[in-house]
């Protein structure tokens, strides 16, 4: 059995539980073991302000997983990043700070842990082909729209060039596995705006309604994303900018695993969709009739 070190992060525990129950419905139907671990902030939030302190907070982390001898999975790709970024040291000079730093902080740390986002572990340990054999619903007939989002692929020099940053393919092809139509559609990678919400609050809900408007246009029935930013603003944002602009999108916003699971056979309330802001019935409709 596969084991990995799950990372929540902040946002998932209070504000994403759907994707939390999703993606450990997923994880067992495939035989991985998710084990819990005490972390804390992964240190995005406060990079921009403390660059040591955020390395220091993301190192503690990934030496809670190191002595457990675990690799990390992580459903946030803010988070992913991040740890990602400080789980190797850049030169000597800055391991030998590091080492100080740690050593003062009771932290040990020895560089073995490699973090991956939930989605890419699916990816590379799995495939389509083996995701496939798990499945007993076909989602034929259904039409989505795939957002990668800012990190998910970015910097790619930091995942090692998994995935093209301009032209990603991986969450399409896992989309695919489950028999619903990944739509062909520009902007695949545009931000959802959510980074902007405390300082224009006005950019950010043009940015969420551009993504909207494509979808629309495309004719999706759902919009799959793969970060809690980006489910709640494209979720729970929706509902605000249609009553701000008088205009209904009504477009469900569905994480990955709540879509692989649907298709693994379980049900709509072990998949958490009872928690999803705008309603999945229309998608529901489409599978189970």
């Amino acid at each position: 059995m596969n084991r990995y070190a799950l990372f929540l992060g902040c946002t998932l525990p209070i504000r994403a539980l759907n994707y939390e129950l999703s993606a450990r419905k997923v994880a067992a139907k495939l035989g991985v073991e998710l084990v819990d671990l005490p972390f804390t902030c992964c240190g995005f939030p406060v990079e921009s302000v403390d660059h040591k302190s955020a390395m220091l907070m993301s190192l503690g982390n990934l030496a809670l997983a190191e002595a457990k001898h675990l690799d990390i999975v992580t459903l946030c790709s803010a988070c992913v990043g991040t740890l990602t970024r400080f789980s190797h040291f850049e030169n000597k000079d800055s391991a030998t700070e590091v080492a100080r730093s740690l050593e003062s902080s009771g932290i040990k740390y020895d560089q073995s842990v490699r973090v991956r986002h939930f989605a890419r572990m699916l990816f590379e340990e799995f495939g389509v082909e083996k995701l496939q054999e798990t499945m007993s619903r076909s989602l034929k007939g259904l039409k989505v729209l795939t957002h990668y989002g800012c990190h998910y692929s970015r910097p790619s020099e930091s995942y090692g060039g998994f995935d093209d940053p301009e032209s990603p393919h991986t969450l399409d092809a896992l989309v695919e596995a489950t028999g619903a139509e990944s739509i062909d559609a520009c902007r695949k990678s545009l931000c959802c705006g959510a980074a902007l919400l405390a300082i224009d609050k006005d950019a950010a809900l043009s940015m969420m309604e551009t993504k909207l408007q494509i979808a629309k246009d495309t004719g999706a029935d759902a919009i799959i994303v793969v970060c809690p930013f980006c489910g709640i603003t494209y979720d729970r944002g929706q509902l605000e900018i249609e009553a701000q602009a008088n205009r209904k999108y009504g477009i469900p916003v569905l994480y990955l695993p709540q879509l692989l699971g649907l298709a693994m056979g379980f049900s709509p309330r072990e998949l958490g969709l009872t928690l999803n802001a705008v309603n999945a019935q229309t998608v529901l409709s489409k599978i189970l009739g």
